[in-house]
């Protein structure tokens, strides 16, 4: 007697040639990295500015004040609006650095091992450039936000709230038009967080699944809530995404580079005759900048 099991065929298998083919087109390999890579710059999100660092660094102002510093006066009909001269910030200067990585795909690796040696490959040098920016970024965000607020400890999703709305009225009374409402934590701290939330029933309906399926960003209890295994800081970060400040990128051109969409990782592939192979390499050039340092500040006292 025989049995007939209903096999499911791979997919999307790639021959040796068509992998030779997709190496040689660089434009291919950009759409495959962002298609590939689920570790996304956490410095492209909590640095939203984007600034142009054409000539290798760029001039930036901080501590530029959001009013101006006098008031408006009523105007009569025909009359002359009041002309009020705008105060500028401590300007910064900020030098770009080129990160990057090769690494080497032979000829036997494609014959022997195919598609998924090569899409591991590419995946491996990218996500090691995304970790080591968002290193160098999350570094600089966590040594330009030095003011602290000494939280009470976070006992209750209630205390944590108490704390937060505090220091957010404390920015609110400086008159910057800064509104703190994204939460950074280190991996075990946010763990601590999700687990108290879950337990005070203080996630949303639609966050439910977070405990399932780990989905990032959480927005809970009026602010969202984001980790990073690349932010090591001792104590949780309150910051205002929009105002704190950006990443600043030089695009050098050089032949053959390619990046797909607004994915900040530039691609290219080399082919060696000599070792009969392809040096795939992966780099990105670029300056994380805090421009506002009142927009983040550091919670102390969490017990997190």
């Amino acid at each position: 007697m025989g049995y007939t099991y209903p096999v499911k065929h791979p997919t999307g298998t790639l021959t040796t040639a068509q992998l030779h083919a997709l190496l040689q087109n660089n434009k291919v390999i950009a759409k495959r990295v962002a298609d590939l890579s689920k570790m996304k710059f956490i410095a492209d999100w909590l640095l939203q500015g984007r600034f142009d660092a054409t000539g290798g660094g760029i001039f930036y102002a901080t501590g530029e004040p959001v009013f101006a510093a006098d008031n408006p006066e009523a105007v009569s009909p025909l009359g002359e609006y009041p002309l009020v001269v705008l105060e500028d910030g401590t300007v910064v200067a900020a030098k770009t650095d080129k990160w990057g990585l090769d690494t080497m795909i032979s000829d036997e690796k494609i014959a022997r091992q195919g598609r998924v040696y090569v899409d591991r490959g590419i995946l491996r040098v990218t996500n090691t450039v995304i970790r080591f920016i968002d290193q160098v970024a999350m570094a600089v965000i966590a040594s330009r936000v030095s003011s602290t607020f000494n939280s009470a400890a976070w006992a209750t999703a209630g205390a944590a709230v108490e704390s937060l709305l505090t220091i957010q009225a404390e920015r609110a009374a400086l008159g910057l038009g800064l509104e703190l409402d994204t939460i950074v934590l280190r991996p075990s701290q946010y763990a601590k967080v999700i687990g108290m939330l879950i337990d005070d029933k203080s996630l949303p309906r639609e966050s439910g699944e977070t405990a399932i399926k780990g989905n990032l960003p959480v927005d809970a209890l009026g602010l969202t809530w984001a980790t990073t295994p690349n932010f090591q800081g001792a104590n949780p970060l309150l910051i205002d995404r929009d105002q704190l400040g950006g990443m600043a990128d030089e695009k050098l051109g050089g032949p053959n580079y390619a990046s797909a969409g607004d994915f900040g990782v530039e691609v290219k592939s080399i082919r060696d005759e000599d070792a009969e192979g392809y040096k795939v390499r992966a780099r990105r050039v670029t300056v994380p900048v805090v421009t506002e340092p009142l927009a983040g500040v550091q919670l102390t006292g969490t017990g997190l």
